[in-house]
């Protein structure tokens, strides 16, 4: 309806504005109840969230200026995305006496704001399939639908898995030269390191290159080739990888408004040393803050389960997965249980001690015997023994699943990977340090039908531990992004 000019203005002020307040009173209760993440909540976090709502609070440009104020406004607001732009509109006509009407911005979100809005409907959408539990997503990829009890929550994850291949966006910086930077080894122990680097260097999946449209910023060091290049062997100095570290950073926040802007809590490293976590603590902001990524995830060491993940560690001698997936059949696997390794640290102090060649049933040994290989007896074992080393991480975790063997976890403070997804309990079995004298006990206590139940879980899960080159839909390396994704879910910023 076109309003005339000359009437009174109070009645054009109450007819502007009485649909924005219905429609800000309808968006505030419509947050409210969204904002209830199925992701635990970051009330433990140093950053707190900063409710968005797109009528929440905003103050209407002038319509004066080069238009005279000549608008008649039809009082529509509408919300909108233009090339990534967040901002309010109202439908208004420039003058009575023009049959021509124009969208007026009448507030620009800030980049964090649209970000966080984009974050809020993923988080309800993900709750949505929380509560859904009786029902599988079904969409365009039949590949892999997650169900069953390795998952805590299949739908809640299918959803959430979605909901990040079509959000979620990497930038990674570019400052640093190679090989300490952007480089790292694709074999060995250390595998998951320079795998997972490779693959964000090459920008196949979640990079961009547009740093203002980023959820996260990864910092692409390699600690492992840090201590190649830098420590000097018998020294235990490891200043001058802490200071690379502190240098880096000191970089980017000086070139970039991003690590200030949250002190660095959307930021993201990744390690599998040993010496990764430490590495960290000459940035406080990036121990405390930044999401590390480490294959030593021990809680009594530091880790923190709400903002770090737990880097699975896989020892790819050659760099290939040749010969190491698959195994006997239940009926063929006549090992109780198996553990080879040389003595690192207390635990397995422990095991050997007190199994150490001595029991047919549980078969221990520092050094396989001689014409036997050690991928064969993980494939003919019902129970793989996954002691902790020097540090919590053991590659045997991944071992014992690749020959699908169920993994026996001891360790003390050990976060196992994709901890928020997979339900350990359900294809794996914990063994308290304490109780190592009791591991055959434990075993035999388990059922012919509950270890079935476990083999075919270690089975399905498989696939989340499996490196591929090019990375494919819910392996390691999507697992991986996954969990800092649920991170990033699990973070609210504000300006």
């Amino acid at each position: 309806m076109w309003i005339p000019k000359k009437q009174p203005s109070n009645l054009i002020i109450f007819i502007f504005l009485t649909p924005l307040i219905l429609i800000s009173v309808i968006a505030c209760i419509l947050l409210q109840a969204s904002e209830r993440s199925l992701i635990s909540s970051s009330s433990s976090s140093a950053f707190s969230w900063k409710s968005f709502g797109f009528l929440k609070s905003f103050s209407l440009i002038s319509f004066n200026g080069n238009r005279n104020g000549n608008f008649n406004i039809f009082g529509q607001v509408e919300t909108s995305s233009n090339d990534g732009s967040l901002h309010q509109k109202l439908v208004a006509q420039s003058s009575p006496s023009e049959n021509k009407r124009e969208e007026v911005v009448i507030k620009k979100y800030s980049r964090i704001e649209r970000l966080e809005a984009i974050l809020a409907k993923a988080r309800s959408s993900i709750q949505e399939a929380a509560r859904n539990k009786s029902s599988i997503s079904n969409h365009e990829y039949p590949d892999y639908v997650p169900q069953g009890p390795v998952y805590r929550n299949a739908n809640a994850f299918h959803r959430s898995y979605l909901e990040m291949e079509r959000l979620f966006k990497i930038y990674v910086y570019e400052e640093g030269e190679p090989p300490i930077f952007h480089n790292g080894p694709c074999r060995s122990i250390y595998s998951t390191e320079g795998r997972f680097i490779h693959e964000m260097e090459k920008g196949q999946f979640y990079r961009t290159k547009d740093p203002d449209e980023a959820l996260v910023y990864f910092l692409p060091f390699s600690v492992v080739v840090m201590v190649q290049y830098l420590y000097e062997p018998g020294s235990h100095n490891m200043n001058a990888i802490g200071r690379t570290v502190s240098d880096y950073i000191d970089t980017v926040s000086g070139k970039y408004p991003f690590w200030n802007t949250t002190l660095g809590a959307d930021h993201f490293m990744l390690s599998c040393h040993d010496w990764g976590p430490y590495s960290t603590s000459y940035v406080p902001q990036l121990y405390n803050n930044s999401i590390r990524v480490l294959c030593n995830a021990n809680i009594s060491e530091g880790f923190n389960p709400l903002k770090d993940v737990s880097l699975p560690e896989i020892n790819l001698k050659t760099g290939e997965l040749t010969g190491l997936l698959g195994g006997s059949s239940p009926s063929q696997r006549s090992i109780l249980a198996f553990f080879a390794g040389h003595l690192h640290g207390d635990i397995r102090y422990l095991l050997l001690q007190q199994w150490k060649e001595k029991d047919q049933d549980v078969q221990v040994y520092e050094e396989v015997p001689a014409n036997v290989s050690y991928e064969s007896m993980l494939k003919k074992s019902k129970f793989c023994l996954c002691p902790s080393g020097y540090e919590v991480a053991s590659p045997r975790v991944v071992e014992a699943i690749y020959a699908e063997c169920v993994p026996v976890l001891i360790s003390d403070g050990y976060v196992p990977p994709m901890s928020d997804v997979l339900n350990w309990e359900t294809f794996s079995v914990f063994v308290e340090v304490k109780d190592i004298p009791n591991i055959k006990k434990i075993l035999m206590g388990i059922s012919q039908e509950q270890y079935l139940r476990m083999y075919e879980r270690v089975k399905q899960v498989q696939r989340h531990f499996v490196i591929n080159g090019p990375p494919k839909r819910f392996d390691l390396f999507h697992m991986i992004i996954h969990s800092i994704w649920l991170r990033r879910l699990n973070m609210r910023i504000h300006d």
